[in-house]
């Protein structure tokens, strides 16, 4: 036998084992009723564990190829009932393929509890159905006079939308930006795709914070990028560690969420802001800013420092990526990005590539929105009750925790970052928490210890959020080792 496992395939070994009897047996060299090698001899002519050749062997049966009887070994089937035929194609090939990478086992997991609703959902970076404006935005669309093209919109966004978001953005940031330097997206996620897409190459390293949302995003890796963690304390990233990265590797950008970060909620101070925008000069190295979560402070005493790109005064070293998803809604896909303007024209060219412009209409009723007082409005009502339900989630976890689990307090955003004090495994306590009737978020998923957990506060009235705590509690004493 001829075949040997690759390595470098990203399809497991034991799917390798099955198409390869596959195609032997659609190519016709194995015949109906002809034997395939016993278990144990294969795996051992191949280099295998057993189980292994157990599985291919279960996958080939499953898909009517082969049959199996006690004492006779496993063969050919001689009849093909429920084999797919020649002239279909193998979607699984497909499926393999391609530039995006399938979402990490854990995610899968998750996504499915979320979908099947198996619980209290601490896990959502999104606000409960109620605190989205729905009413507001019903009547916006009631009201909004429609006098535009239904063509292909502006690539660059819907111009009057590009001047409300310059506008806002100085009111509100203080963010010296003109309309002509805007490019609407399709959220913030289009933003950062047609900046991996554009601006780097496959192999290049990037820098995040360590940990970080960013490391969650298949997008990264599908675009072949190597990404280094930047160690964070509770100033935010610390800039000497920035430094020493810099030193050793060639990093082509630095990825930042400094504000309220997904997911520990910390800030990157002013001064270090003014430290790493300096770093980053010395290095000649671009910075990313997501700033999703800016406006949702949490205390009166509490002010977000100026956006790395105000602080950059020329204007030339900072990407910033703004986004209504977090003070407005999800699904309206409103983001927008702000750079020079040959980054600009590069992204521009993409996006048209990729979907000819952003819907005019939801454009339309998003500059509405943002030139009444309306934004303003709903934004201190969010922080009304995201204080609460913070207050909420932090006062029963030091009623209830006993110590098995330390956090700080963060002064904004939707997250709170936990580190467990036993020694947990990241899928066992998931699964306890979804036994338990909870979702959280191991802290994995981020490039963090599996003692890491995030719990999102944002996604749940108070009363739920209580419940969900003590359940999450419950969940880290049932998977914690017993010696701990």
């Amino acid at each position: 036998m001829t075949f040997h496992p690759d390595n470098t395939n990203r399809l497991p070994v034991y799917q390798q084992i099955a198409r390869h009897f596959e195609q032997d047996i659609l190519k016709g060299i194995l015949r109906p009723g002809d034997k395939l090698p016993a278990e144990r001899k294969l795996a051992i002519q191949i280099g295998v564990n057993r189980t292994t050749v157990v599985h291919a062997y279960d996958l080939l049966r499953s898909c009517g190829i082969v049959t199996s009887v006690k004492g006779s070994g496993t063969c050919v089937a001689q009849e093909q009932w429920g084999v797919r035929p020649l002239h279909l194609p193998n979607w699984q090939d497909y499926a393999n393929g391609g530039t995006f990478l399938p979402t990490l086992p854990i995610v899968q997991r998750l996504a499915e509890a979320k979908q099947q609703k198996l619980g209290i959902n601490l896990s959502s970076s999104e606000l409960t159905q109620e605190d989205y404006p729905i009413s507001i935005l019903k009547q916006i669309c009631k009201e909004l006079p429609f006098n535009g093209s239904l063509g292909y919109p502006d690539p660059n966004g819907y111009e009057p939308l590009r001047t409300a978001l310059h506008q806002f953005m100085d009111t509100q940031f203080k963010m010296n930006t003109d309309p002509s330097g805007i490019l609407v997206t399709s959220g913030a996620q289009q933003a950062l795709l047609l900046i991996t897409q554009c601006l780097l190459n496959p192999g290049e390293a990037i820098a995040v914070e360590s940990p970080s949302y960013f490391y969650s995003l298949p997008l990264f890796h599908s675009a072949g990028l190597r990404m280094y963690g930047v160690q964070m304390d509770e100033e935010g990233l610390i800039p000497g560690e920035l430094e020493l990265l810099l030193s050793k590797r060639s990093i082509k950008m630095l990825f930042l969420n400094p504000t309220y970060q997904n997911p520990t909620g910390r800030t990157l101070t002013e001064s270090r802001r003014k430290e790493v925008l300096a770093i980053c000069e010395k290095w000649r190295v671009p910075i990313v800013e997501d700033d999703a979560y800016r406006s949702l402070e949490l205390s009166d005493e509490t002010q977000s420092p100026q956006p790395l790109f105000s602080l950059d005064a020329s204007h030339e070293r900072v990407i910033y990526i703004g986004s209504l998803s977090k003070t407005v809604a999800p699904g309206l896909r409103i983001g927008w990005i702000v750079a020079p303007e040959p980054v600009l024209k590069r992204l521009r060219e993409a996006k048209y590539q990729m979907d000819h412009g952003s819907d005019i209409i939801t454009q339309q009723i998003a500059e509405h929105y943002l030139r009444s007082d309306l934004w303003e409005k709903q934004v201190e009502q969010l922080r009304h009750l995201l204080e609460q339900r913070r207050r909420a989630m932090v006062d029963l976890l030091f009623a209830n925790c006993g110590g098995i689990l330390s956090f700080t307090v963060p002064k904004g955003g939707y997250h709170l970052w936990c580190r467990c004090t036993p020694n947990v495994s990241d899928t066992k306590l998931l699964e306890a928490c979804i036994k338990q009737g909870v979702l959280i978020v191991p802290g994995t998923v981020y490039g963090a210890h599996p003692r890491f957990v995030r719990l999102s506060f944002a996604c749940n009235q108070v009363e739920n959020i209580a419940e969900g705590v003590l359940r999450f509690i419950k969940a880290i004493k049932q998977s914690s080792p017993a010696d701990d």
